[in-house]
């Protein structure tokens, strides 16, 4: 595909019902350790084996910001760079332990305003955004690590949009 014919296939909107292209993150030490710090979360558990072991757990594990960001992530990649996360909730399930593979999945679950209608708002005060609500679901070898929902906007189209995308 072309570079301009990719450009324009990033633009289009996805649908209610339109499937996200799962994302697979190999989750390592390294990632559970530095998601713990770069969050400002310095609880053993999210670092020291050792005392992980010694509160219950056979590891350290992932901690709910990391979760939290990579949820994001997910989202935002198949939105473009234009999307804005207006909200993500989600709740935790399964540990994700060192070694492990969590795949995240995602459907549209509903879309309100237009791209070109006035209608809701995004961040900016632009009229016309499109606001979309995505069902997220995380799994790794133990089950389910993560379900919610996320809430993202996108800028009207237009010059300025183009001019973010």
């Amino acid at each position: 595909m072309r570079q301009e014919e990719l450009r324009g296939a990033d633009r289009r909107r996805p649908c209610v019902g339109e499937e996200l292209a799962p994302l697979e993150i190999a989750v390592t030490r390294t990632l559970i350790v530095a998601g713990a710090v770069a969050s400002r979360d310095y609880q053993d558990v999210h670092h020291d084996a050792e005392l992980a072991r010694e509160k219950g757990s056979p590891d350290i594990f992932m901690n709910i910001l990391t979760t939290n960001g990579l949820v994001g992530r997910f989202v935002t990649d198949r939105f473009g760079p234009s999307a804005v996360l207006r909200k993500v909730a989600i709740r935790l399930g399964a540990p994700n332990y060192p070694g492990d593979l969590m795949v995240l999945t995602g459907k549209v679950v509903a879309v309100s305003g237009a791209q070109e209608a006035p209608g809701p708002t995004d961040v900016t005060g632009a009229a016309g955004a499109a606001v979309f609500e995505v069902e997220v679901v995380g799994t790794n070898g133990l089950g389910r690590h993560v379900s919610g929902r996320v809430t993202v906007a996108l800028p009207a189209a237009g010059p300025a949009a183009e001019a973010v995308a």
